[in-house]
């Protein structure tokens, strides 16, 4: 081993480990750290921000951000976009900017999602203290601000020596690299040890491939997971994120084809088959489609691929009522594939699905069954026809915008959205065309992810027609990475839907017996009431003034219209719309439990909570 050393600062050691940083999969390489994030103050400029400048863009690249929880989910959005095979970095200061990553890094985490996220931190040697924006702890002096980013990290290291960089560094690749166990890893980096240098020996520097595996079944649990499939009557796959992340979409496919399985998927998992093959149900659970729920609660057996089984999935635990039903879950996780007291099958998803088509070879499908869903699909695809269906000249409705939307788009093109009532009608009502074109973040929800996430998209596949879906709750929320995507001359298409206020839990604060409580937007009635007219805001005016072109519509036509001249254009534009709130959406073909007030004073409160019992009687333990 060579005792070569470079003698640089701690910041400047990092940035250059991270250069030499990749994942390989199937014999493909991809930058592990492919560019870093970055929104400077006085606990990373000197350290961080001077070893981005002395490294160059050809060594890492650099992006500048508007807001640090933007920077998490551009950079989130960018690595789901590949697969979990590249991702990002971001830096911050310490104080405000540190805090500000927790929403971003719970979201990657949530999702599985990897990125490195590097905020600087309070003085190591305590020479300054307490300084600017540090966080005092009466009795713990080793906590600061950034210990909030602990239960939100997969990895989490705090770097007091310029030394303890080297077994914190690798771990972090270790982690970000590792599918079963990716997310958001966290380096904290005080200010002072970002500046001090020191001997780093060469190896720290060389080039290192890490190796992202697909795991085989183990033959035990394959052999009862064929059986187990062999034996069931109406069998049902739930398709998650995992079948995306491990590009499974053709072995799933070649299984489906084989066996006449039919598929339904999670908000994740949608686009796992094209929405147009036969045995595409479409979304599953609080959201998803009649045929899908309807074949759902008459299944024996559920083979979960790639999913976590949320409540949105299980319909709050509704949704499969079968009496002797089971589960079979394929999942690179054990922590996931043990969900619902199911015969686990630990493996890769590709390579498990693989597996599973080799050990049901001449198995299918009653063809009454394949029937059944077929028939199934096809009246579902009439609700769909009628929710998008709408006259030229006719204010659009919120559904009819997805109408139009889908009359337009590619086969790659990317549609992306994540909160408000947009999840529930597009995956309802979306005909997802490839895997990567349908992008919902619905493991964390988060508003204000669409237009940041659009922008790392953008990044991951250049010359993508990427649509950012937001409603003008969501829209308020984060709109400053437009300037990100003006600055970097990144087409990224917002699609604006005006309906002045929180419209979805405005639904469902009505249906609790809420009574629509604090979700207009409006102004404040003689009673007290947010219900007066509608607030006089032009958030068209607001995404041009801060540098988008904006294309306003106001029919069907003129949307279509514009929607065309967004793909068709170099720039990012922002499509602007208010819309018909009058109801086109199907109804929620099952139940989510949000509980409601067990006494109440107020009519709609109580009636609410009758209505909540008669569901929750439902309720059932998979064990």
């Amino acid at each position: 081993m060579s005792t070569t050393t470079r003698r640089l600062t701690t910041a400047q050691a990092l940035v250059r480990f991270l250069s030499a940083q990749y994942s390989e999969r199937d014999g493909v390489r991809h930058r592990l750290i492919a560019g870093t994030w970055g929104i400077f103050g006085h606990g990373n400029v000197a350290g961080i921000g001077q070893a981005l400048l002395e490294a160059g863009e050809d060594t890492m690249p650099f992006h500048q951000g508007r807001n640090e929880q933007s920077m998490v989910h551009a950079a989130v959005g960018y690595a789901r976009q590949l697969n979990r095979l590249s991702a990002q970095a971001v830096t911050t200061s310490i104080g405000p900017g540190a805090t500000n990553l927790v929403t971003g890094a719970a979201l990657a985490t949530i999702n599985r999602l990897p990125v490195l996220l590097l905020p600087g931190d309070y003085f190591a040697t305590r020479s300054a203290d307490p300084l600017l924006q540090q966080l005092e702890h009466p009795v713990e002096a080793d906590v600061s601000v950034n210990d909030t980013l602990r239960p939100v990290s997969r990895y989490f290291d705090r770097i007091t020596r310029p030394e303890m960089l080297i077994p914190a560094a690798l771990n972090a690749m270790r982690v970000l690299a590792d599918p079963a166990d990716t997310g958001a890893v966290t380096l904290a980096l005080p200010q002072d040890v970002q500046a001090e240098a020191y001997d780093w020996p060469e190896e720290f520097f060389a080039e290192r491939v890490w190796h992202v595996r697909r795991p085989a079944a183990d033959p035990v649990e394959l052999a009862e997971a064929v059986r187990a499939i062999r034996a069931a009557e109406r069998p049902l796959i739930v398709a998650g994120g995992g079948v995306h992340h491990s590009e499974a979409e053709a072995a799933l496919k070649a299984l489906v084809d084989a066996t006449g399985i039919p598929v339904a998927s999670t908000q994740a998992g949608k686009g796992s088959l094209r929405h147009d093959h036969p045995a595409d149900l479409g979304g599953i659970g609080h959201t998803g489609t009649a045929v899908s729920d309807e074949i759902a609660r008459t299944a024996d057996l559920i083979i979960g691929v790639g999913t976590r089984y949320t409540d949105f999935t299980t319909a709050s635990n509704t949704l499969f009522q079968q009496p002797d039903v089971r589960f079979v879950n394929l999942n690179i996780t054990a922590f996931d594939a043990h969900k619902l007291a199911a015969r686990p099958l630990v493996a890769d998803a590709r390579t498990g699905l693989e597996a599973l088509t080799e050990g049901l070879s001449g198995h299918r499908v009653d063809a009454v069954y394949e029937a059944e869903y077929r028939a199934g699909k096809a009246r579902w695809e009439e609700v769909v026809e009628a929710a998008y269906r709408a006259e030229d000249s006719a204010v659009p409705t919120q559904t009819q915008v997805l109408g139009a939307l889908d009359a337009v788009v590619g086969d790659d093109d990317v549609v992306i959205n994540a909160a408000g009532s947009l999840p529930g009608d597009l995956h309802k009502l979306w005909r997802a065309r490839g895997p990567r074109q349908y992008h919902l973040e619905y493991g964390y929800s988060c508003m204000g992810y669409e237009i940041p996430a659009g922008i790392g998209v953008q990044q991951a596949a250049p010359g993508t027609p990427v649509w950012s879906l937001v409603g003008d709750g969501t829209y308020l929320m984060m709109p400053t990475e437009i300037v990100t995507a003006v600055q970097e001359g990144l087409p990224v298409n917002l699609v604006l839907i005006q309906n002045h206020g929180y419209a979805s839990i405005g639904g469902l604060s009505e249906e609790v017996g809420a009574e629509r409580f604090g979700t207009a937007y409006r102004y404040r009635a003689a009673d007290g009431t947010f219900s007066g007219a509608p607030l006089p805001v032009d958030l068209a005016a607001n995404a041009a003034s801060l540098g988008m072109d904006v294309i306003r519509a106001k029919t069907v036509r003129e949307l279509r219209d514009g929607l065309a001249a967004a793909r068709a254009s170099d720039r990012p534009t922002c499509v602007y719309v208010e819309t018909d709130p009058t109801p086109t959406a199907p109804p929620a073909e099952a139940w989510w439990d949000v509980p409601v007030a067990e006494v109440a004073s107020r009519e709609a409160a109580s009636a609410a909570r009758e209505r909540y019992d008669g569901h929750a009687a439902a309720r059932r333990r998979h064990l």
